[in-house]
């Protein structure tokens, strides 16, 4: 790698060690015997059959992680082409297993023969659940995708991601039961479509459901528009959802989240951060950071990234408080390209306020965070992101109709009452950008600065006065990697 696109590869996300992975999904994550398990789809051009695998990777602490041989590969011997979206759970004997679409096969199981994950043996009778094709029995019934299996009073239960069926015309997913992991009988659609959520041409796809609080959560993605999740009620095999919210918005980058409980009783999740320049030039792939979802009441999450990532921080310097009348103010002290930015911001009368970051001396390159106090909505804004022409926000993210649009400005809803401090904390890790706001959402994208001067932060006010706290900065040190000799 040229040490011109070297300056973009993050480092303290997690990076593929594999280098250019399309897809990059997290699947599988599980915490098993004192470690963080995450396990990913990667390509392996050289396989002779199916180039999609899962690889492996292990931390104790989110930050010092070690790379194990792969998990999963089509091997010669075995029916699937390929290893695609999946889950892990723990079976009823207390074995990890890892469920997973299998390419032009059905879903797959596959048993740990190890605590430490590094062994995986077939079920015998995979696919346990037979994809059906086109004329035969079943076919416009349901969908065999990626699914996501739980155990729950003894019985197993698996949802499919998909659409509606016969027509493939809106979101739903397809739930199957099982006494022993091998003789699957199907049931119903697990949940009913909204129009007023969700347009026609999306799908529910890499989901994963479970109980938060008082509420279930169904978090997947759509294929045009990313990661999402409904909130709503769990009864008798059925999924009434109560409210839909987004976790990607049109120009954004966060896709395939996946996500795992510890040993703390913590929900982390964690998605692909997809690569936003044409096919083709992006040399590696990385993921967000590990976010921590908690129940904040009905209707609503509490989104904060992972604690651990604290162990990170370097060289701490801060601000002083200040207010702002319709201006801006340049804080050498905050310049950084490997950075975490923490402030409170109360916009007394201002339109609109936020930070200006990676940006240069003059201003070429800049990538601006905008909260619209009118609008009430959130943005990253990177119009000026990069000089980079292979730059390409698309949107939608992977469709078949209509072709992508470049969508340079990435707006959220963001409802704070007028007398709200709006609260940020913002990370830089090279060419990705993570912006956390009030411990409610998150917002993802990708930006790719190439002047070595795009490092510098300002403040801004426009249309009226804004008091901003002390803005505190880190560096941030990188993830460690070591290499699995077994």
């Amino acid at each position: 790698m040229s040490a011109r696109e070297d300056r973009h590869v993050p480092r303290y996300h997690f990076v593929a060690p594999e280098g250019p992975c399309v897809p990059f999904d997290p699947n599988g994550c599980l915490f098993w015997r004192g470690r963080y398990h995450l396990f990913y789809i990667y390509q392996d051009p050289e396989l002779p059959r199916g180039r999609d695998c899962w690889g492996h990777a292990s931390s104790r602490d989110l930050v010092h992680w070690q790379l194990h041989p792969p998990a999963l590969k089509p091997e010669p011997d075995v029916p699937e082409q390929g290893i695609y979206s999946g889950c892990a759970l723990v079976t009823r004997e207390g074995v990890p297993a890892l469920v997973y679409y299998g390419v032009r096969a059905g879903i797959c199981i596959a048993f740990a023969e190890d605590d430490e994950l590094l062994r995986w043996r077939r079920h015998p009778a995979n696919p346990v659940i037979v994809e059906p094709k086109r004329g035969e029995a079943n076919f416009d019934v349901y969908r065999v995708f990626d699914p996501h299996a739980w155990l729950a009073d003894g019985v197993y239960h698996v949802i499919l991601g998909g659409r509606v069926k016969p027509h493939d015309i809106r979101d739903t997913a397809y739930l199957f039961t099982s006494d022993d992991l091998e003789q699957w009988e199907y049931r119903r659609p697990f949940y009913n479509p909204n129009p007023n959520w969700t347009d026609a041409n999306e799908d529910c796809a890499c989901p994963d459901f479970f109980k938060l609080g008082d509420q279930h959560v169904l978090l997947c993605i759509s294929h045009p528009r990313g990661a999402r999740y409904y909130l709503g009620r769990h009864r008798a095999g059925t999924f009434i959802p109560d409210s839909h919210h987004r976790m990607n918005y049109p120009g954004g980058a966060c896709f395939a989240p996946e996500s795992l409980v510890d040993d703390m009783g913590r929900r982390l999740v964690w998605a692909w951060a997809t690569p936003q320049r044409r096919p083709g030039t992006d040399r590696f792939a990385t993921m967000t950071l590990p976010r921590v979802l908690t129940a904040a009441g009905p209707g609503a999450l509490m989104i904060e990234p992972a604690r651990e990532l604290e162990l990170l921080r370097r060289n701490h310097r801060e601000t002083q408080a200040m207010e702002l009348d319709g201006g801006e103010r340049l804080c050498p002290e905050l310049a950084g390209d490997r950075v975490e930015l923490r402030v409170a911001i109360r916009p007394w009368g201002a339109r609109r306020v936020g930070l200006s970051v990676r940006a240069a001396p003059n201003r070429i390159e800049e990538t601006r965070i905008v909260y619209d106090a009118v609008a009430r909505t959130l943005s990253i804004d990177s119009t000026r992101s990069s000089l980079d022409p292979a730059v390409f926000r698309g949107f939608p993210i992977y469709a078949k109709a209509p072709p992508p649009r470049d969508v340079p400005v990435q707006t959220a809803p963001c409802p704070l009452d007028p007398d709200d401090t709006l609260r940020l904390t913002v990370f830089l890790d090279a060419s990705i950008i993570e912006v956390y706001a009030n411990d409610r959402m998150a917002l993802t994208g990708r930006i790719y600065p190439t002047l070595a001067g795009s490092r510098f932060t300002r403040l801004f006010a426009e249309g009226g006065r804004a008091a901003f706290s002390p803005v505190q900065a880190w560096d941030m040190g990188a993830l460690s990697y070591a290499a699995d000799d077994s």
